[in-house]
């Protein structure tokens, strides 16, 4: 599995631990987001997008996006054709994302959860698999949305 991550200036410190614990899982991943020693800031679409592209395209596995809530960065990313970007802040809802969603990237935020919490999102998150069945029909129709609406 391969991991494309970003954050911007409100989720470094975050994307720090969680680029620890891939390390620690084995999980190859490439690191997109802002520089560390930012202190200015900057724009989350600058770094959602090409993250959700990466993913789109199939360059990349999964997506991960780190901001000060984690909604603008879920809002960007899901503009890019055939993204899932779930927006979450607790264990159950990463699971669920992935095993209803089918969720190819999650967003959360680091002024609303911690980096411990965060790590036990993404852990679940990435070891959770997509059931299929009657959920499989509804990303059918999502899919065919985009199809004829975004073209």
């Amino acid at each position: 599995m391969k991991v494309a991550i970003a954050s911007d200036h409100g989720g470094i410190v975050m994307r720090e631990e969680v680029i620890k614990l891939l390390e620690q899982l084995g999980i190859e991943y490439k690191d997109f987001g802002c520089d560390c020693n930012c202190k200015a800031s900057v724009d989350y679409p600058d770094y959602a997008l090409p993250v959700a592209e990466k993913v789109a395209n199939g360059e990349f596995d999964r997506g991960i996006l780190i901001c000060g809530t984690g909604i603008g960065m879920s809002i960007a990313a899901n503009k890019v054709k055939g993204i899932r970007c779930a927006l979450v802040h607790d264990v159950y809802s990463a699971k669920l994302t992935r095993e209803h969603n089918d969720s190819n990237i999650i967003a959360m935020g680091e002024r609303v959860i911690g980096p411990g919490l965060a790590c036990e999102i993404v852990q679940v998150w990435l070891q959770s698999k997509f059931s299929g069945q009657r959920h499989g029909n509804r990303l059918k129709k999502i899919a065919e949305y985009e199809e004829s609406h975004l073209n």
